[in-house]
Order: C-alpha cells, then structure tokens, then sequence
C-alpha cells in the first residue's frame, strides 16, 4: 500500500482534512508529468503533510523530522550491536569497512 493511500484513508475516516494530502498527491503527479516516471512520494513528504493536517506550524516540521528519524537511527544503532555482522549492505568493494569501535565488552553484571 503506497503512503498516499494510507492518508487518503485517514481522510476517509475523518481523521485527518485531505487538503495537504490533496497537495502531496498534485506534488506526485506533477513530478511524474515532469520527469516522465512516477515517483511516489516517500516517507518524509507523507509525514509533512501529516504535520499540516494535524495543524502543527511550518517552524516545527523540521524538529519533527529529526526527532522520527531520530527513533529510527536509535533502533537500527541497537539492532546493529545486538549482531556480529552489518545489518546495511551489501556494500561497493570501493567502499572499505572496518569497525574502529571499542572492542567487544562484556557488560553482565556492569553496575
């Protein structure tokens, strides 16, 4: 189900106006015109006309932004030190990697 869809029915169900979704999806179409490929919109367009259907100022939406992806950023950091392998990838050979990182600590019992 693409993002559009899923606020279109938050609008049905009176959730939320449809104005800035109306725009997001004009944004959508007007793109695709443009370029000559559909581009659906991504999460970040999808989660700013949410912020304006919910009233939040323009002022806000980029300490809105941050602070979702913050969440995001902290869930993949924890998921990625629960695991002895990358969890991102595959990378380019072009690409080094190597852990630079404190060594594998056991914490059982830290206080």
């Amino acid at each position: 189900v693409r993002l559009l869809e899923l606020l279109d029915a938050a609008r049905d169900e009176g959730v939320i106006s449809g104005k800035y979704v109306a725009i997001a999806r004009a944004m959508e179409v007007s793109l695709a015109r443009l370029v000559g490929v559909k581009l659906p919109i991504n999460i970040d367009g999808a989660t700013a006309a949410v912020y304006c259907e919910l009233g939040f100022p323009a002022a806000l939406g980029r300490g809105l932004f941050i602070l979702s992806r913050s969440v995001g950023v902290l869930a993949h950091a924890y998921e990625q030190s629960t695991l002895s392998e990358r969890i991102k990838g595959p990378m380019p050979p072009s690409v080094p990697y190597s852990y630079v990182g404190p060594a594998h600590r056991n914490l059982d019992g830290a206080s």
